[in-house]
């Protein structure tokens, strides 16, 4: 069933403690405009245009130099309106793209020069999301991904990790999971996916995206239970931490989120002016090559 989305809140205020220089929000999507992109048909939300102009709009308000696009469910695996932003935007944005798992080479190649720097997959056992496109299609795609230097992204439920963890025995580049590994944050920080994503994360095995706090807390619009979280991440690695706006937020019916007012939460759950500098400013620029 498609679900309705509400459109994001703008215009997108200034955080109250200034950007560091070079930040990036590694996390959010672009939608059409449908006239040029079409929505897949098999998509399960359609959301509001959410094109390029109002993309660079937010990071311009929220004082982000850099950016990175991830290819979202609307869409389905047609990456041509992440593919144009960063034709149109080289210096500023780099892209994570959702891609078939028959792709040849020569096409990821092609995606890697404009740059694209992750595929992205769902393993969402219960959930929601691209259910064929998950372990399997990536441990189809993983020997060209390791050639071409692009790291995995995944949509993925932390409490099914074990389920997961087998796939990457030969894995040598980054994971990254979106949103603080999805889990439920009523259930706190002693859940397993929690403990299980913080002893990976401290062992180097994976990165996390202390990004989607209202996917993970129901308490808006401050999300004091996806803080603790947020704080047991960082604290078990803040080397292979960061941060995104998951901009302009899909697939929510009710309490959408300010991007400003997020990045204030950010910086009030992240005191450390060092520590944010880092979640920020240096772990994207390594991880994504700015």
């Amino acid at each position: 069933m498609e679900l309705p989305c509400l459109p994001p809140v703008e215009p997108t205020r200034a955080p109250k403690i200034p950007t560091p220089a070079g930040a990036c929000d590694t996390h959010f999507h672009l939608f059409g405009p449908r006239a040029k992109f079409p929505f897949a048909e098999s998509r399960s939300y359609t959301p509001d245009d959410a094109p390029l102009e109002k993309l660079l709009q937010m990071l311009d308000a929220l004082g982000m130099a850099r950016g990175v696009i991830v290819q979202g469910n609307a869409h389905g695996t047609d990456n041509s309106v992440v593919l144009d932003a960063l034709t149109r935007e080289p210096k500023r944005l780099r892209a994570a793209c959702i891609v078939t798992p028959d792709t040849q080479k020569a096409e990821l190649q092609r995606m890697r020069d404009l740059g694209v720097r992750a595929l992205r997959f769902h393993h969402m056992p219960h959930g929601v999301g691209f259910s064929s496109l998950g372990m399997q299609s990536f441990e189809r795609l993983a020997p060209l991904m390791a050639d071409l230097g692009l790291h995995a992204q995944f949509m993925m439920d932390a409490n099914a990790l074990d389920s997961a963890m087998p796939f990457f025995k030969n894995w040598k580049l980054p994971i990254m999971l979106d949103h603080m590994g999805n889990v439920d944050g009523k259930l706190g920080v002693n859940q397993p996916g929690v403990q299980q994503m913080c002893r990976l994360l401290g062992e180097g095995k994976i990165w996390v995206k202390v990004s989607g706090s209202y996917r993970v807390s129901t308490q808006y619009p401050d999300y004091p239970d996806a803080k603790v979280i947020h704080e047991a991440l960082v604290r078990a690695n803040p080397d292979q931490v960061v941060w995104g706006t998951d901009w302009p937020h899909p697939r929510l019916e009710k309490d959408m989120p300010e991007d400003g007012h997020l990045l204030d939460l950010f910086n009030e759950w992240t005191p450390d002016a060092a520590l944010r500098k880092k979640i920020l400013v240096d772990n994207p620029q390594k991880l994504y090559g700015f």
